[in-house]
């Protein structure tokens, strides 16, 4: 696509150092050692014990410990017991392996205390290529950005994510097509992004149907891992919108499942942006290979069993008032002007799981 004339932008970079492929972890002592760490604080979560007592034993005596409490959402407390372990143990580096969860607890390690994180994502959540970060206190999930809570380091093994559900190999891949459609109508989106943008879409949409019909197929795994990539770094470096204000509240305030509240809600926020965004739903339509961008995402989550609705997620129907008024409260950009009734209705919509409107 050519740059439209009087075209401006600004494009900053801050890439994080990627080892990629089938067996990648075989690095992470040279990976550590780069980074000058010799107490590395482990961090997952309590179901991904296993894989962090793997990363344990391949650092030996670089390991200060292991730290198996994350969770979703990033509770305050849960935080400020991390940061306390990390001083106590005198960690120098924390690793984290698994998802968004974990990225996100080394994030408000970080944030503090500046520790470097080496992220190894299990999922495709895309946090380990984010300055994002996000804290839930009092039942809000806030979010920020900080460039101390960057990963340094990210290693991508494909091999780590065969063991995935294929439930949440879904739903993790289609959070992240996410990233990359809010950022192809961002304010501050810029052609680099943008090609990211939609090459980690055609990756997804193509790898994910390749993952159901043979969920321990190493390809198709690589090729969600390289899509996620692309969409986590877009996620890094421009605006989020609609779509992601929603989730954040769904999920801070409703403790929704985190992928799955992003399955539900995009292709409903595209409908609510389509009619301000025409060439970014052009480009989101094309990765997909379909006519039209929310009902492309909506069959595509169909054709994947994923979930469609609020309701089979938990979210109480008498809330959807409430949520509304969350989501209006602070002004975010938006290609869309944001009106209540419209919003109102488009939440009625994810949550009876019906088609977009």
């Amino acid at each position: 696509m050519s740059l439209p004339a009087h075209h401006s932008f600004t494009y900053t970079s801050s890439a994080a150092r990627v080892i990629f492929g089938a067996g990648s972890l075989q690095h992470l002592v040279r990976e550590t050692d780069l980074l000058g760490a010799r107490r590395a604080l482990v961090l997952c979560t309590p179901g991904q014990r296993a894989e962090a007592e793997r990363v344990a034993a391949l650092i030996g005596e670089r390991c200060a410990g292991i730290f198996d409490q994350a969770v979703m959402h990033v509770p305050i407390e849960t935080a400020r017991h991390a940061r306390e372990v990390a001083r106590e143990l005198g960690a120098d580096c924390a690793i984290a392996i698994g998802g968004g969860s974990t990225m996100g607890l080394g994030k408000a390690i970080a944030l503090e205390s500046e520790l470097p994180i080496l992220a190894i994502p299990t999922t495709y959540a895309g946090s380990e290529m984010t300055p994002i970060y996000g804290i839930t206190e009092a039942g809000l999930k806030k979010t920020g950005r900080d460039a101390r809570v960057l990963p340094r380091t990210v290693i991508y093994d494909p091999e780590l994510s065969a063991g995935l559900p294929l439930k949440l190999s879904v739903t993790s891949g289609i959070n992240a097509m996410a990233h990359a459609a809010e950022g192809l109508y961002a304010p501050d989106a810029n052609p680099i992004m943008s090609l990211l943008a939609e090459e980690g879409l055609r990756a997804l949409a193509e790898g994910l149907p390749q993952l159901v019909a043979r969920s321990a197929d190493l390809a198709a795994r690589s090729q969600c891992l390289y899509g996620a990539w692309l969409c986590g770094t877009v996620l890094g470096n421009v605006g989020m919108s609609l779509h992601h204000k929603l989730c954040h509240t769904l999920g801070g305030s409703y403790n929704l499942p985190h992928a799955e509240t992003h399955t539900v809600i995009l292709p409903h926020a595209l409908a609510y942006n389509a009619p301000a965004a025409p060439e970014a739903m052009q480009r989101i339509a094309r990765a997909l290979g379909t006519d039209d961008a929310a009902q492309g995402v909506h069959a595509l989550a169909a054709r994947l069993q994923a979930p469609l609705s609020l309701r089979e997620l938990g979210m109480p129907y008498e809330e959807l008032d409430r949520c509304t008024d969350i989501a209006l409260q602070n002004a975010y950009a938006n290609p869309r002007p944001l009106e209540r009734t419209a919003l109102r209705a488009l939440l009625e919509n994810a949550w009876q799981g019906h088609a977009p409107e």
